[in-house]
């Protein structure tokens, strides 16, 4: 018997997002909206709402803000804090347009997190692990990571978009570790070195288990062993994208977590990621298992 079935392990952000602008500004000009949001954020955080709200029994583990605890709590998200009672937590702000967005973050605790996660993994249980933040000391997280699989947990992993990562030695070793990647176009681009998705897609095939490339609008795809795999995605107008790799990855797990076949995870996958742009932030527009 497991004490979860979702562990998400990763960073928590308070985030402060300008949504609704027409545009992202250019040096030095401002731009206003009335379209504001004060909510909580990072993969971990995202993606563990979002899978509680599908159903999924599931725990985190990051440095959290009282705010964030607060709120992880009211949606039935276990909490491992990791954050000391006088330790500065992380903020982001956010400025949205429909199609695009950028960032500013003051890391806080987030700087000194990664030591903490590597020393408590090991004393979680779950069926699935799931690393949501770029891993700094990569060689302190392999046997981590080795010794989860070793025990039949799926290690799954969404690092974002690191251009240090995609030029460190360890990266093989990091990719050998997962049993599944979860990464955007952009990344699956970046970390094999490859200008072309095509050509992006014979790397991955090459040197992962199981690698899952988020699309966006056009949905997602499966590579593996078996081949490839590709899923459209519903049509949504979005009001802000943020954290809709993160939902998305909730319903992929979900659906691994509840035995769907390899199209209907991307599918799950790709419902839940359209429906969270329908409000500012990545909590509100998470949908909950019956409005899908």
């Amino acid at each position: 018997m497991t004490a979860t079935d979702l562990l998400c392990a990763g960073e928590s952000f308070e985030d402060l997002i300008f949504a609704g602008l027409p545009r992202l500004p250019r040096l030095g000009e401002e731009l206003r909206t009335k379209s504001f949001a004060r909510t909580y954020g990072g993969g971990a955080t995202i993606t563990a709402v979002a899978a509680s709200r599908l159903g999924v029994a599931t725990t985190i583990l990051s440095a959290l803000s009282e705010g964030a605890s607060a709120r992880l709590r009211s949606e039935g998200v276990r909490l491992r804090n990791l954050r000391k009672r006088d330790e500065l937590h992380a903020i982001t702000a956010a400025l949205s347009t429909p199609e695009n967005r950028a960032f500013a973050t003051f890391d806080g605790v987030n700087a000194v997190l990664g030591p903490r996660l590597v020393a408590e993994l090991p004393r979680q249980k779950a069926r699935i692990v799931h690393l949501a933040m770029c891993p700094r000391d990569i060689a302190a997280l392999l046997p981590v990571l080795r010794a989860l699989r070793s025990r039949g947990t799926l290690v799954t992993l969404d690092f974002g978009y690191d251009l240090d990562l995609a030029k460190g030695r360890l990266l093989p070793d990091l990719l050998a570790a997962a049993d599944f990647l979860l990464i955007n176009e952009d990344e699956a681009k970046l970390y094999s070195g490859k200008k072309t998705l095509a050509k992006a897609e014979a790397f991955w095939l090459r040197h992962a288990r199981n690698t899952v490339i988020k699309l966006g609008p056009r949905g997602s795809r499966w590579l593996s062993s078996q081949g490839a795999l590709e899923e459209a995605a519903p049509k949504v107008k979005p009001v802000d994208t943020t954290g809709a790799g993160d939902a998305f990855n909730a319903g992929f797990l979900a659906g691994l977590l509840s035995g769907l076949t390899p199209r209907r995870c991307l599918k799950l996958g790709n419902a839940v990621g359209a429906r969270s742009t329908r409000a500012a932030g990545g909590l509100d527009g998470l949908p909950r298992l019956e409005e899908l």
